[in-house]
């Protein structure tokens, strides 16, 4: 066959709009082993779009309204200057602040704002936004249940609600907010007293025992990774008075990024200690993620939550008047025979010990966040 000519050289490129995605090179085998190429030059990344005044002054007299509204807050609005502009609107307008139920990644703890999320009960959820007659979306979707259910709305929001748009995701969203507080004239505001804690909890495993033992000793500026799915309920709102931190999620319905995502966070912010917060059913996903972990010599403190069920599924049956035979409660089981996370983290070469009540795990939490490099502690639920 007649040799291929050799391909025009790429043009360099860049994404044109936030948020960015993947972007894919496609090449010719020969570019591994054929000599040529030069490294290009970086580009200036691309202005970050800035919402139009209408949008600004629209979101203004609906806030002026006197109507109940809600704000509805996601991505980089929901880092520590945003959330202050945000908290200047409400106090101005008594709207209301909420988040997504997932985001990835929220600046929280003492001395910050704090931001409730959209509960993940669909029947709690349309409690708590019942009488909503307005929602502003900065950055975020329309507030979603995250399973439908018969005979139920997946809108957690009254049907007559009026959805508004101030920014989209890929627009600049702490310009945005700041510009609306300004707009209302809203006033500064302080960030409420943080309660003081309440120290390690003691006795049984509870989602608000560990709450509060993580809200007593939860490092200055970790990095807080959860997948704890169905027990860790209490965690968010139970830890907005710990340490200042940042707390990482997946923002789809996916299993098993805890391990990995914690991975990252550990890679890309050396010197700040990792928590992850980890179900074990989940977990057994992307187990590997610990080999990686000793062998980058991460800092990485591992709490995997071992209650050896798929408690989220059993629930969701139920939740859709599922009565499932003891063939499908046998697939949601992984206590037949019981995982040992001690032993699987130690044949990936990280260091474990497992826990059974609260004082245990407090001595191992505070043992782990101030040693070098990986450590699982398996909760037993």
């Amino acid at each position: 066959m007649p040799r291929r000519s050799a391909p025009t050289p790429p043009r360099r490129c860049r994404p044109r709009a936030r948020p960015r995605g993947v972007a894919s090179l496609i090449l010719p085998s020969d570019v591994c082993w054929d000599a040529g190429g030069k490294v290009g030059v970086p580009l200036a990344p691309l202005p970050v779009p800035k919402v139009s005044p209408d949008a600004i002054q629209q979101a203004a007299r609906v806030l002026r309204s006197g109507q109940p509204t809600l704000i509805v807050l996601a991505g980089t609005a929901l880092r520590e200057a945003p959330l202050a502009d945000a908290h200047r609107i409400a106090a101005a307008t008594d709207a209301r602040l909420i988040t997504p139920m997932s985001n990835a990644r929220v600046s929280r703890g003492r001395g910050r704002f704090n931001v409730d999320r959209v509960p993940y009960s669909g029947d709690v959820a349309r409690d708590k936004l019942a009488g909503i007659r307005n929602i502003i979306l900065v950055g975020a979707p329309p507030p979603v249940t995250f399973f439908a259910y018969p005979g139920k709305s997946p809108r957690p929001y009254p049907e007559d609600a009026e959805i508004h748009v101030l920014a989209r995701p890929e627009q600049d969203l702490a310009e945005a907010l700041a510009r609306l507080a300004d707009e209302l004239g809203a006033p500064m505001v302080s960030v409420p007293a943080s309660v003081a804690s309440r120290g390690i909890a003691k006795g049984a495993v509870t989602s608000e025992a560990v709450a509060q033992t993580l809200t007593a000793l939860l490092p200055e500026q970790a990095i807080v990774v959860e997948e704890s799915v169905s027990f860790g309920r209490a965690f968010y709102p139970g830890t907005v008075h710990a340490a200042p931190h940042d707390w990482l999620q997946l923002t789809g319905g996916a299993i098993g990024d805890g391990l990995p995502l914690a991975t990252g966070a550990a890679v890309a912010a050396p010197g700040r200690r990792v928590v992850a917060l980890q179900a074990d059913g989940s977990g057994m996903y992307t187990l590997q993620s610990l080999w990686t972990m000793a062998r980058e010599k991460l800092d990485v403190t591992v709490v995997i939550l071992a209650n050896r069920k798929y408690a989220i599924l059993l629930g969701e049956l139920a939740g859709v008047g599922a009565n499932p035979g003891k063939t499908a409660l046998d697939m949601l089981d992984i206590g037949n025979p019981d995982l040992d996370w001690v032993q699987l983290a130690n044949g990936m070469g990280v260091e474990a010990a497992r826990a059974e009540d609260m004082e245990r795990f407090a001595e191992l939490f505070s043992m782990a966040n101030v040693r070098r490099g990986p450590f699982v502690i398996e909760l037993v639920i």
